[in-house]
Parts: structure tokens; sequence; C-alpha cells
């Protein structure tokens, strides 16, 4: 299920940091400091690869959607390459 901006202002840090996901590779990082990082996961070459995408809530959820985008693009495109 979608992450909510009400989830994301709800969670609270835990003793180990925590994900969260939302879709398509996208996931808030939550760690024990209380710090709230967008991270998108995807695979190239065959290898797991994260991309931070900044922290909220500098970084709205809707912002967080569309840069996982662009990476996505980006990364299909190096893909097809």
């Amino acid at each position: 299920m979608p992450l909510s901006d009400m989830k994301i202002r709800k969670a609270k840090p835990s003793e180990k940091p925590r994900k969260l996901g939302d879709t398509a590779g996208l996931f808030l990082l939550i760690q024990p400091s209380g710090g709230k990082l967008w991270r998108f996961k995807y695979r190239f070459e065959g290898k797991e690869k994260k991309l931070s995408l900044g922290r909220y809530p500098d970084v709205s959820l809707q912002e967080a959607r569309k840069r996982r985008d662009e990476a996505r693009a980006i990364v299909a495109d190096g893909l097809s390459s």
C-alpha cells in the first residue's frame, strides 16, 4: 500500500533503521536519530543499487515520487542502450 503524508509524519524512530515502503522501489528510511530519508532501490546490470532522493520534509512525498520516476526513466534508458 502506498505511503501517505499522515503515515510519514506519525512514523517514529526505533532502535534500528527501518523502512516504510511506497511503490516501485521508493521507500522512506527512518534512522534511530529521527532522520527520515528518501531512497530508491533498483537493479542495474543484475546488481541492486540504491539512490538517495533527499530528506523528508525538505523533499515531499510527491516530489520523491517525481524524482523516483525520473530516476527510473534514466535507468531504463541505460538498460536499453
